[in-house]
């Protein structure tokens, strides 16, 4: 019997988690700031969500909308005063930005510890050793979905369809770090659909509609759509639905599966995020 995850009852159990803490924090709640600079619908609804999820967890939150035509030095500005801000503990600069805009240099300018989305490279260092004080949101969405199923991390053989810098790098690490055998996937990848059917669990992080297939997936595998890919019939992940869950063990859906969790850990980074701010005064 195939177990479909529920990624909204995950989310909201571990909301209710994180505001048990906040609302037992002392000079709370935590501030978490959303930089939009366009007006693109989808980017818009993220914000929105984002923003929901931290008022239910008892998260102050703000977001800031700039113009399309914002010159990257405004924007760097802007970032450098939440930065000095002791009352703004989170920031996340939505993604994609317009052209004009070096997403790396926007990333490395937000300061690490208010850095909800784990995008710095300092953090991306911390995570490589292990060390990671705030850890990027949907890799820990991921994991949370595997080890609240109960599916055995230690040892198994993790393949991620997917490189990205947001997903597929730091989840690899971070399965590795769990003593998984990681392989992962790219474009380039030599009979992928065969790598795949080895996994026992399996990631798909490529942003192509249903490129997994239901032959890719070995019998009982984990199996985790982070894709998100809007068609004329509505939203499909990185895998055939259907198919893949005649022979998954687990599978996440889309939408309701990863998405849900991906904000949960936002939000949970931000109370890692006043804490870390907290520790550092009192030092």
């Amino acid at each position: 019997m195939t177990t479909v995850v529920d990624g909204r009852q995950l989310a909201t159990q571990h909301r209710a988690k994180v505001r048990e803490q906040v609302l037992e924090l002392d000079g709370g709640p935590p501030r978490l700031v959303a930089v939009l600079v366009g007006e693109d619908p989808a980017s818009q609804i993220y914000v929105r969500n984002k923003q929901r999820a931290a008022g239910k967890a008892g998260i102050d939150s703000e977001s800031i909308q700039l113009p399309a035509d914002t010159d990257p030095a405004e924007l760097l500005d802007r970032i450098a005063a939440l930065n000095q801000d002791p009352g703004t503990h989170g920031i996340l600069v939505q993604l994609p930005l317009p052209p004009q805009i070096d997403p790396g240099a926007v990333a490395a300018a937000v300061h690490p510890d208010k850095d909800v989305d784990c995008l710095n490279p300092a953090n991306s260092g911390l995570l490589v050793r292990n060390q990671a004080r705030l850890r990027p949101c949907t890799p820990s969405g991921c994991l949370h979905i595997l080890d609240a199923h109960g599916v055995e991390i230690e040892g198994a053989r993790a393949v991620i369809v997917g490189r990205s810098e947001i997903v597929g790098k730091p989840l690899a690490l971070m399965l590795l770090h769990r003593h998984a055998t990681v392989t992962l996937c790219h474009s380039r990848t030599r009979d992928l659909a065969g790598v795949a059917r080895e996994a026992d669990i399996l990631v798909a992080a490529v942003g192509v509609p249903e490129l997994v297939q239901g032959d890719w997936v070995r019998p009982g595998a984990a199996v985790i759509d982070v894709g998100m890919n809007r068609l004329e019939g509505g939203l499909v992940g990185d895998v055939a639905f259907e198919p893949a869950s005649e022979r998954a063990g687990l599978i996440t859906p889309v939408p309701g599966g990863v998405g849900p969790l991906t904000i949960a850990m936002l939000i949970e980074n931000t109370l890692e995020a006043f804490r870390l701010q907290r520790g550092a005064n009192a030092a």
